[in-house]
């Protein structure tokens, strides 16, 4: 079956890290520029997680992402740069278009601190399998039903669209045109949905009739087919975030 998962398989340490501590990184890179309102924080936050990404050799997989956040984050260094009130200082100037210096400045630390949040969230999807994040969750107190929905989601989709060519197929063969202009896309693609929908929505009511026959709403205690995954050097990870955050903030309030 076909996945929405961003998941790629490498051998790295990377992958063998539990999903918590992905979790608890993602945590720790999101308050640690917070906590440290700097440049420089910000900055070497984001040169971190850009390594554990290479260590992952997952960074190809992150250029689509980070090509389509930094489109957008260059609309705010123009609005800030032209725009922010506390703008004073000019750096240059096009014709009549002026660019401050203050007003650059903060828009590329939020360039930086959102770069550095994507790449701890890219961190965790391109190294950990949807199942096991729902899993662990699961197994630390999430309802399953909540964990159901969110599996459901990642499987619900890639059907649908297998049922779509299927069909396709179905409609090519007995001589019907799929292709073409964008007209005859669309008299190719209203006919799918009746076939589709239905589809969906019986898979759903069986799906649901093999849960119930297999237990799901049973109040017994859940076991799992699979071992929890863990990671040797999972809490020597968590406690040095927890040290640099608590040393962090100690800095902070007292430097």
């Amino acid at each position: 079956m076909k996945s929405i998962s961003l998941f790629v398989d490498r051998k790295s340490f990377i992958h063998e890290v539990d999903p918590i501590t992905k979790l608890i990184y993602i945590l720790f890179a999101l308050f640690i520029p917070i906590i440290l309102p700097s440049f420089t924080i910000s900055f070497v936050c984001l040169g971190f997680s850009l390594l554990l990404l290479i260590a992952a050799k997952v960074i190809r997989k992150t250029v689509p992402v980070f090509g389509f956040v930094l489109f957008v984050l260059i609309t705010v260094v123009i609005i800030q740069g032209l725009f922010k009130p506390e703008n004073e200082t000019v750096l240059f100037q096009i014709g009549q278009v002026a660019m401050y210096k203050e007003g650059l400045l903060y828009a590329l630390t939020i360039t930086l601190r959102v770069t550095n949040i994507v790449s701890s969230f890219m961190i965790l999807v391109l190294t950990t399998k949807p199942s096991d994040l729902v899993e662990t969750l699961v197994r630390k107190g999430m309802s399953p039903r909540i964990g159901y929905v969110i599996v459901s989601v990642f499987q619900i989709i890639p059907e649908m669209m297998s049922s779509m060519e299927t069909i396709m197929d179905a409609q090519r063969a007995r001589g019907m045109e799929t292709e073409g202009s964008l007209l005859i896309r669309i008299k190719a693609f209203v006919p799918l949905l009746g076939p589709v929908i239905l589809g969906a929505l019986i898979n759903t009511k069986e799906r649901a009739m093999a849960l119930e026959v297999r237990g799901f709403n049973s109040r017994a205690p859940k076991t799992y087919l699979m071992e929890e995954k863990t990671y040797a050097y999972s809490g020597i990870v968590r406690l040095v975030m927890l040290l640099l955050v608590v040393g962090a903030t100690a800095w902070r309030i007292f430097a």
